[in-house]
C-alpha cells in the first residue's frame, strides 16, 4: 500500500535509529518517529513521504513501552535537545552499546562475535542531569517582543525561553535571569538574525567543577563597551563562584557563535578546573590530579566527571610504562597529553589550533610537567618532519578526532609511524568504524574498546579502543 502526507497510522516500536527516533513497520513499509521509544505502540502522522518510508509525528503513545518514562523537562519535544530523555537511562546505555555495535559490525565490516569478545561493558553516570560544566545559550525575543534566552528548537533558530536546562548546572539559571534583567532595565536589545542589529547575540557560561568558578561571557555585536556595563558586572559578580566576565565580539552576519575577539571586563582571563586520575576498575578517585586554565575559546570537555573516567580509560588501554615516546594528535588544550605525561618518557601533542596549543603550553607550565612538547599543525604535517628530520619515533600514538573523525592523510601518517599501539579516542562510531577499518588494514587489531556515556538523555556516546600491531605485517 503507498501511503502519503498526512496519513495517520498505527505501528508498535521495534527499533531506534541513530539520531534517538523511534523506527516501526507497517506492511513492509518503514516509519521514522521522532520521541517515540522502542516498545511503545503509537499513533502518527506523516509528514514526509518516499516509496519505502516516510518520516512520521508522534501523535499518540497508545500503549507505553515498558522502557518509556516521564521527562522532567517540559520542553523536551520542542527543544530535541535530549533525544533520549523519554526512555529510562538504563535503556539509553544500552542504545548506546548497541549504536557502537552495530557501526563497528555495518561500517567496520567487523565479525559480531569478534566485536562481542573485544567490547567491555558501557561506563554510565551516576547522576545522568546538571552535569554540562558549559552552555551557550542565544538571545532573542518572543512574538510579543520580550526579550527571551533559553535554546533553539529543533532543525530552527527559532528561541524556546528555558532558563532552568536538566543538563545545565544550577547556576546557569540565576546568570540568564541576571542578564535578562539588566538588559531590561537599561534597554539592551537582542540580536536579530534577519536584520543583523541588535546587541546581545549569545550568553556562555562555564563552571569548574572542581574549583567553583564561574565564567560568563556575552556573545555581542559590537566592538565598543555596552551601555550600562557596570551594572552588569555589579550584578553578575553578586552570583558566588563568579571569577570571569568577558566580552565576545561577533559583528560577522554568521551563525558562527563566537567571534575571535574576547575582552575581559571584570576578574580573571580564565577560569581554572580540575581533571583527576580515576582507578578503571571502579572509577574510584586517586591523588592524581591536573589542573587546566579554560578561557571562553578554549576545547575542554563538558562533562568534568565522565571525562576523569573516559581519559583514564585511555591511559591504562596505552600501557604506559615510563619508557615510552608517545604522540597525541588533536590534542587540544593538552587535556590528555597531561595524563600520558604522568606514566610516559616524553609525551608530543599536535593540534592545528594555535590558542590552543597555546593553552596547552600554559597548562603544562601550570602543572609543572616537563616531558610534554606541543606543535601547531597538522598531525600528517608534523609528524613526518619530526620522524623524517629528528628521528622521533612513537611507541604509543593516541588520537581523539572530531566528529568527522582522522583525516586520511594523518591515518596513513600513524601507519608508517607503526607506534605499538594506537587508542583511540572517538566521539562518533560512524567515522571511528571506518578508520578503525583502515589502521586494521594496515597492520592492527582491535584488542579491547569501551563506549563512555558523556552525553545522558542524547544519543551522542565517546568510545576508546585500543589496538596493537599486528607482528609481521
Amino acid at each position: 500500500m503507498e501511503y502519503k502526507k498526512n496519513d495517520i497510522l498505527t505501528v508498535t516500536i521495534e527499533d531506534m535509529g541513530i539520531g534517538g527516533e523511534g523506527i516501526g513497520r507497517v506492511g513492509g513499509y518503514t516509519l521514522f518517529i521522532k520521541d517515540a521509544v522502542i516498545g511503545d505502540v503509537v499513533t502518527c502522522k506523516i509528514m514526509k513521504a518516499n516509496k519505502n518510508y516516510a518520516y512520521a509525528k508522534l501523535e499518540k503513545v497508545l500503549t507505553p513501552s515498558s522502557v518509556r518514562v516521564e521527562p522532567p523537562c517540559k520542553y523536551y519535544r520542542q527543544c530535541g535537545g535530549c533525544q533520549l530523555q523519554a526512555m529510562s537511562y538504563e535503556a539509553q546505555l544500552e542504545y548506546k552499546q548497541n549504536k557502537v555495535r552495530n557501526n563497528l559490525i555495518r561500517i567496520g565490516g567487523f565479525e559480531k562475535e569478534f566485536v562481542d569478545r573485544v567490547t567491555e561493558s558501557i561506563v554510565g553516570m551516576d547522576v545522568p542531569y546538571y552535569y554540562r560544566n558549559k552552555a551557550q545559550f542565544p538571545v532573542g525575543t518572543d512574538k510579543e517582543g520580550n526579550l527571551i534566552t533559553g535554546f533553539y528548537a529543533g532543525r530552527t533558530h527559532d528561541i524556546i525561553a528555558n532558563t532552568d536546562c536538566a543538563l545545565g548546572v544550577n547556576d546557569n539559571r540565576i546568570i540568564l535571569e541576571t542578564v535578562l534583567g539588566y538588559m531590561k532595565e537599561n534597554g539592551i536589545t537582542a540580536y536579530d538574525e534577519k536584520t543583523g542589529e541588535g546587541l546581545i547575540r549569545h550568553i556562555l557560561t562555564r563552571k569548574g567543577f572542581t574549583s567553583g568558578e564561574i565564567m560568563v561571557c556575552l556573545v555581542v555585536n559590537t566592538k565598543k563597551p555596552l551601555p550600562c556595563q557596570d551594572k552588569l558586572i555589579d550584578s553578575l559578580t553578586r552570583i558566588p563562584g563568579m571569577t570571569s566576565v568577558s566580552l565576545n565580539v561577533n559583528t560577522e552576519r554568521t551563525n558562527v557563535i563566537m567571534g575571535k575577539e574576547v575582552r575581559t571586563i571584570w576578574g580573571k582571563d580564565t577560569i581554572t578546573d580540575t581533571i583527576r586520575v580515576r582507578n578503571t576498575s571502579d572509577f574510584s578517585l586517586t591523588d592524581k590530579e591536573i589542573s587546566f586554565q579554560i578561557s571562553p575559546l578554549s576545547f575542554y570537555q563538558v562533562n568534568p566527571i565522565q571525562t576523569e573516567k573516559l581519559y583514564s580509560l585511555a591511559l591504562e588501554y596505552a600501557g604506559l610504562t615510563g619508557q615510552e615516546t608517545v604522540w597525541d594528535l588533536y590534542c587540544g588544550i593538552g587535556t590528555i597529553s597531561l595524563f600520558l605525561a604522568s606514566k610516559a618518557r616524553q609525551v608530543y601533542g599536535v593540534e592545528i589550533v594555535p590558542q590552543a596549543i597555546e593553552d596547552a603550553r600554559k597548562n603544562a607550565e601550570i602543572n609543572e610537567i616537563g616531558n610534554a612538547e606541543f606543535f601547531v599543525g597538522k598531525a600528517e604535517e608534523v609528524l613526518p618532519e619530526k620522524y623524517k628530520k629528528e628521528g622521533i619515533h612513537a611507541d604509543v600514538i593516541v588520537v581523539d578526532p572530531p566528529r568527522k573523525g582522522c583525516d586520511e592523510a594523518c591515518l596513513d601518517t600513524m601507519l608508517k609511524m607503526q607506534p605499538k599501539r594506537i587508542v583511540y579516542v572517538s566521539c562518533d562510531s560512524a567515522t571511528l568504524a571506518r578508520d578503525l577499518k583502515v589502521l586494521c588494514a594496515g597492520g592492527y587489531e582491535i584488542t579491547k574498546l569501551r563506549a563512555v556515556d558523556q552525553f545522558g538523555q542524547t544519543v551522542h556516546v565517546e568510545t576508546v579502543v585500543l589496538m596493537s600491531r599486528v607482528e609481521g605485517k
